[in-house]
């Protein structure tokens, strides 16, 4: 039996060996691939999951849903509209009814409820489920924008969650207090898809006409980068070419600092970074140091290095603590370090590969197919499930939660 197979009712007794997964997400499938996609795509390998999507308003003037089914995935994106002018009860009711009725043709099994942002728990609160787990990535109360419900949802998705993982460290120290089964998975990486920039690609045709050493980052440009900093070393070195690859969201096109030698290249697919990465000589991440970072763990950073690219970041406390001593990570937290680290860094790119052999064997013990595995075992062993947990899950998390990197594998 597949061990997501085996989650147990515990006040019933019951093994659910076929329970779909419905994943509550704030993030829709096709917009960046992150933790969410990264996990479900591996869960969706021997159940059906449904990508439970915020809703869209729409002009009818009935709710429904959208299923929208996406090429090299069996996961499902769901998409609710709801019409415009309802009122937030309203809209509320009308989701409730929506995701019984998606449940109810899958044949009605008890679901596996996942949930990445609390406020959905509102409308899927009553639904019987075989597990709850609150996958917290990032704090999103610390969000700009963010609803001011926000809080109060987490306590209450917290009081009824059977497990709950973090996207890093100072996300579990933050959170440990309030779950009795809480579990630090932070980033993790798909190393050989990244790996291939090692190899040399075609310069994309957007950064084939940049000139100089070029700095990179790609990922949402938002409010936790650091727009100052950016402005000041791109001003101090002129010879440098900083590259920045995706949305801009939640800021104007106009707050992000222009120069000669800054290029926004737009969003670009997943499968297309790792010939970006190519044409770096460094990877950046330029974060402000806010509350909208104060608990990140970010994805880059593993996704960065698998390219064979030095990094260069400010300090945030996750990159610091998992990062801080590995060969080819620097950090700068005002434009004079950061300018420093840089410049560090790209003297390292142009010496040999040796500190790469460091990296790899890092690298090696933070796969998605590992953490998608232990986040498996975990939950079966926190509903009851046949197998007790191994030996080397327990020892895996129990080097996480002390902020230590987990055995290989």
């Amino acid at each position: 039996m597949n061990l997501l197979g085996a989650f147990s009712k515990v006040s019933e007794g019951i093994y659910c060996t076929d329970a779909p997964i419905v994943c509550f997400s704030h993030l829709r499938w096709d917009f960046v691939l992150q933790r969410p996609q990264h996990l479900m795509q591996r869960f969706s390998a021997d159940r059906q999951v449904f990508f439970f999507e915020e809703f869209i308003p729409t002009d009818h003037h009935l709710a429904y849903l959208e299923i929208h089914p996406f090429a090299g995935t069996a996961v499902k994106a769901i998409r609710p509209r709801v019409p415009h002018g309802w009122s937030e009860a309203q809209r509320e009711a009308a989701l409730a009814h929506l995701l019984d009725d998606l449940l109810a043709l899958h044949g009605g099994r008890q679901p596996i409820l996942w949930f990445y942002t609390p406020l959905m728990f509102a409308f899927a609160r009553h639904v019987d489920a075989a597990a709850v787990v609150y996958d917290c990535m990032d704090e999103l109360a610390n969000f700009k924008f963010a609803p001011p419900q926000l809080k109060a949802m987490e306590q209450a998705l917290l009081a009824r969650a059977d497990v709950v993982f973090t996207g890093g460290y100072s996300l579990y120290e933050a959170k440990r207090d309030r779950h009795d089964n809480l579990h630090a998975f932070p980033s993790s990486v798909d190393a050989h898809h990244f790996r291939t920039a090692r190899e040399g690609q075609s310069a994309p045709t957007d950064q084939a006409a940049i000139k100089g050493p070029k700095l990179g980052f790609y990922g949402v440009i938002d409010e936790r980068l650091d727009l100052g900093l950016i402005r000041d070393i791109a001003a101090a070195r002129p010879e440098w070419s900083f590259v920045f690859l995706g949305p801009v969201v939640k800021i104007a096109q106009d707050d992000l600092p222009r120069a000669d030698n800054l290029h926004y290249l737009g969003q670009k697919s997943y499968a297309e970074l790792p010939s970006y990465l190519s044409g770096w000589d460094v990877a950046m991440m330029p974060f402000a140091l806010n509350e909208a970072t104060r608990f990140i763990s970010p994805t880059k950073t593993p996704e960065y290095l698998a390219a064979g690219r030095p990094v260069v970041s400010t300090p945030i406390t996750d990159v610091v603590r998992s990062y801080g001593d590995v060969p080819g990570v620097f950090i700068g937290d005002d434009a004079a370090s950061f300018i420093d680290a840089c410049a560090k860094a790209l003297a390292l790119r142009q010496s040999s590969d040796s500190w790469l052999e460091t990296v790899d064997a890092l690298l090696a013990r933070s796969s998605w197919d590992d953490t998608a595995r232990q986040m498996r075992m975990l939950i079966e062993h926190t509903m009851g499930g046949p197998a007790p947990l191994s030996p080397e899950v327990a020892g895996q998390h129990a080097a996480r939660t002390q902020g230590q990197p987990a055995p290989h594998a």
